[in-house]
């Protein structure tokens, strides 16, 4: 059964998806991350840069089968034709229809945002009212 973790009280949603995705990539994880054309399309950079020295490698749909393969982490608006599935990273609103064709899935919840908030306790909701277990990680009593 797919495992379901969430991360919340994420200060800069899009920084711990930078911090969580090379995190993942050191344990030999392959990251799918869902998300709407602005947010991936912020996100991209982001990824290229994570710190003077570090960048993660990253591919979209729009660069083909051939290059997504090769990519440890593929940035998608859909989940058809993928690569690989073991941990998808939802940046949506939405829980995905095809999220059980993964190992894992992780939603990364705001710390500013209300709306993001009760999004993700909708998605809670979903998952849990399907007999999935979630794993809540809250960012706050970390470090």
């Amino acid at each position: 059964m797919t495992e379901i973790a969430f991360h919340f009280n994420a200060p800069d949603k899009q920084g711990y998806v930078c911090r969580f995705a090379r995190k993942a990539l050191r344990h030999g994880a392959r990251l799918v991350i869902l998300g709407d054309a602005a947010a991936l399309k912020k996100l991209s950079p982001r990824l290229w840069s994570v710190s003077a020295t570090d960048f993660l490698a990253h591919a979209s749909q729009t660069d083909g089968a051939q290059l997504m393969a090769a990519s440890p982490i593929v940035l998608t608006e859909r989940l058809q034709d993928l690569p690989h599935h073991d941990v998808l990273v939802n940046l949506t609103t939405q829980v995905p229809a095809e999220f059980a064709q993964f190992s894992r899935v992780v939603e990364i919840v705001s710390s500013t945002d209300e709306m993001d908030r009760q999004e993700a306790r909708t998605r809670w909701r979903h998952y849990a009212s399907r007999g999935f277990s979630i794993v809540r990680h809250d960012l706050n009593l970390k470090g």
